[in-house]
């Protein structure tokens, strides 16, 4: 840029110094190839010489070259082939290599299928877990591993359903064999209970030594027999003792839980097994609508019941977290309150006395059964006094008919023993005791009839009865002493009493009957004490105990012969009152017969006779009866005269009338009943008697001047009776117009019956005036 901007000429110099540079580089280069001429000269002569040469290798190489190249045809196939060769062995490795990566995922899922068709469902999960987290990844990148990886899910939800299949049906499996499970676990606790039991009765040497004899016996016995089918059954079940898992397989509820808990789901599982087994609950719970009628149905449900806890307590110790404590507790308080519910209702249906038995022999076996699985029954045992209630009063009804049998059946005569040994008999069922009838040679009589003896024996057996509930309730035997008692009590005072009210009331009972009814409540009161002995003999409790009950049997028996002396009395009146209905007088004769009336007589000579049967009898009652009908004959006699349909009387009437009552008192003064002091007895007819005397002695001035006063002989007299009787004797006069002939001194009599009945009215009307 300088050459052409700095000078106008500059560019031509420059290019005369290039040329001149140009020449000498030129001349250098001519001195060089002169200097090195000769050697080029001698080099391309060299070459000529050497292309002679040169010709004939390339001849003799190419020659080599072909020769060699024949040669090497055959190196080079087997080349060729070591290459493809060891190409392939390459490949194989490679293959090797790949195939072992994929073997063992290839063993693990052929594993996994054998698994699934054996049915190994929790190995098929772990095998899966160790194919998703080992294997599958070293090898994800082929398409079969593809094909794996989503095969696995499918996998695990057809376990899930086919674990799902297996539990349901594990839990129809054990909802109908529930029932077995139950059976044999109350068995093997009935039978631990009873070896128990017969053992500890077995070493206790004084057991039951204060039994009354037979029934000690009986004990001893069943006691034996008892203990030597207990070691029996204890020698066949030495070698096999059936439990639950035995009778059931539980493997499905495992592998379901643990397929579940592999699977994340184990919640899920828990609360659809606690929902099911609820819902089975409730249907075991759910009695039939007969159970009450058979005792193999109050089983089937108890066994039902029990098989579930035991199934639900076995989950409880052998799981982890299916079921826990606090929830099988929540299922027994819900499951106790409907057992009770259902108890109550179907126990009360049931009328017989053994069923019920059976139904509390079954509640304690139940109860122990579930306490020995650590179930609360504190309940139970308190609904078993509620049964007991209600078992005391199958009994009562049951003993009713027995006792209404027995007076049914009874003759009511005394028993008569032709010798010792029948006599012998009798008293070993009842315990009676006379020494002034032991001195007496057989044949005798013994005073109770033979209903006695019976009662007596049916009351032990109610106490029997009554004893068999109170065992195995673990109670005290104070209180089953108490319990005896309390039932017996109301054996006396309910049942017995109210078939002894029934019996005394019944029309066909006569007075002998009555008598007899009288005289056996006395025995039988008289053998309360041996009642009270009997039952502490059985209890071990002593009388003298402070809070021990005594039997209300005195109490029993004294107002059953209440009230057969209230019905002898009563009977005695209307027998009395049937004589009085077939008296006939004539009110209107003139003079009497001279002897007293038919009926009368034969009235006191029934007295007389009835009087004789009461020897037996306490001295107070068969003095209360002969007062009672002395008053009462009295009484209708007197009603009789006084009565408003008779209009008139003679004083012929009067004279017989005295007779029938003069009779009356020679009957009352011959003491047909011993024990009363003095006149005692006549005084039943004192009102009578003042009465007839008035009028036989017509002593009526004596009688209105004395009246209302102490001394007065008339005192028993009242002034209406004599009136009404007055007006009736002077009614008879004027009809018959007797007075109208008579001489003066009838007139006068006539006269003075009308001024007394002037002066009774008067009497009368003061009476009533001052009342």
């Amino acid at each position: 840029r300088s050459v052409y901007d700095d000078q106008p000429n500059a560019h031509q110099k420059f290019m005369e110094k290039l040329d001149a540079c140009i020449r000498n580089h030129d001349r250098e280069i001519e001195k060089m190839c002169n200097f090195h001429h000769q050697g080029f000269v001698d080099a391309i002569t060299e070459l000529l010489k050497v292309r002679a040469d040169a010709e004939k290798l390339k001849v003799q190489v190419t020659d080599t070259n072909r020769r060699l190249q024949d040669a090497g045809k055959e190196v080079i196939a087997q080349t060729e082939e070591i290459i493809r060769c060891r190409v392939q062995q390459r490949n194989i490795t490679t293959v090797v290599e790949k195939l072992q990566l994929c073997l063992p995922v290839l063993e693990m899922y052929s594993k996994l299928k054998e698994q699934m068709s054996v049915k190994r469902y929790y190995s098929a999960l772990k095998t899966m877990e160790q194919l998703e987290n080992l294997y599958l990844p070293r090898v994800s990148q082929y398409r079969f591993c593809q094909i794996m990886i989503e095969n696995l899910p499918k996998l695990r939800e057809e376990i899930k359903e086919i674990s799902m299949s297996d539990l349901k049906d594990f839990l129809e499996s054990i909802r109908k064999h529930s029932d077995r499970i139950g059976e044999t676990a109350m068995k093997q606790a009935q039978q631990q209970k009873t070896f128990s039991t017969a053992l500890q009765k077995q070493n206790n040497v004084n057991y039951g030594r204060n039994m009354h004899l037979g029934r000690n016996r009986i004990l001893e016995s069943k006691n034996e027999i008892t203990l030597k089918r207990t070691f029996e059954d204890e020698d066949d079940h030495e070698e096999e003792v059936l439990t639950a898992q035995d009778l059931v397989d539980f493997s499905p509820v495992y592998r379901c839980l643990h397929i579940y808990s592999v699977l994340g789901d184990g919640e899920i599982f828990e609360n659809y097994y606690r929902k099911q087994r609820r819902k089975q609950a409730r249907l075991v719970l759910q009695p039939q609508s007969s159970m009450h009628e058979t005792v193999e149905g109050y089983r089937r449900y108890f066994s039902q019941i029990v098989g579930f806890f035991v199934v639900e307590d076995h989950i409880l110790h052998v799981t982890q977290g299916l079921v826990t404590r606090t929830y099988t507790d929540e299922l027994w308080n819900m499951a106790l309150s409907k057992i009770i519910a259902v108890l109550r209702t179907h126990s009360s249906y049931c009328s017989d006395p053994d069923l019920v038995l059976e139904l509390k022999n079954l509640i304690v076996v139940f109860a122990d059964t579930l306490q020995g699985y650590g179930f609360p029954v504190n309940r139970l045992f308190d609904l078993l006094f509620e049964i007991r209630d209600q078992y005391n009063e199958t009994l009562l009804k049951k003993w009713s008919g027995l006792f209404k049998d027995i007076f049914e059946a009874d003759n009511y005569s005394p028993i008569p023993v032709a010798n010792e040994e029948e006599y012998r008999i009798v008293i070993s069922k009842f315990p009676f005791q006379d020494p002034e009838l032991d001195k007496q040679s057989f044949p005798k009589k013994l005073p109770m009839s033979q209903s006695v003896p019976q009662i007596y024996m049916q009351v032990k057996e109610f106490i029997y009865a009554s004893l068999k509930f109170s065992e195995s309730l673990h109670r005290s035997s104070t209180e089953i002493d108490d319990m005896l008692r309390k039932s017996t009590n109301l054996l006396l005072t309910r049942t017995l009493s109210s078939c002894l009210q029934n019996l005394i009331k019944k029309p066909h009972m006569g007075l002998t009957e009555l008598v007899q009814i009288i005289i056996n409540t006395t025995h039988l009161e008289q053998a309360c004490k041996y009642l009270e002995d009997f039952i502490s003999n059985i209890t071990n409790i002593s009388q003298l105990t402070v809070h021990t009950a005594r039997l209300y049997g005195l109490s029993t028996f004294k107002d059953a012969r209440h009230a057969a002396e209230g019905e002898i009395y009563t009977k005695l009146n209307q027998k009395i009152d049937e004589f009085i209905q077939i008296a006939d007088y004539d009110w209107t004769m003139s003079e009497s017969d001279g002897r007293a009336s038919g009926y009368l007589m034969d009235l006191i000579n029934f007295l007389r006779s009835t009087f004789q049967v009461f020897t037996h009898l306490p001295g107070k009652v068969a003095q209360t009866a002969c007062m009672s009908a002395c008053q009462h004959l009295s009484m209708s006699l007197m009603q009789m005269l006084l009565d408003s349909e008779l209009k008139q009387i003679s004083m012929g009437a009067i004279q017989q009338f005295n007779l029938d009552v003069i009779q009356c008192e020679l009957f009352a003064s011959s003491e047909p009943v011993p024990g009363f002091q003095g006149d005692t007895l006549q005084l039943a007819f004192i009102d009578l008697r003042q009465l007839l005397d008035l009028f036989m002695v017509w002593d009526w001035s004596t009688y209105l001047a004395d009246y209302g006063q102490a001394t007065s002989k008339y005192l028993r007299v009242n002034p209406s009776t004599a009136l009404t009787l007055l007006e009736k004797m002077k009614d008879s006069s004027k009809k018959n117009n007797i007075f109208a002939q008579f001489r003066k001194n009838d007139r006068d009599k006539q006269k003075l019956i009308e001024t007394v009945v002037k002066q009774l009215r008067s009497l009368v009307n003061g009476m009533s005036q001052h009342t």
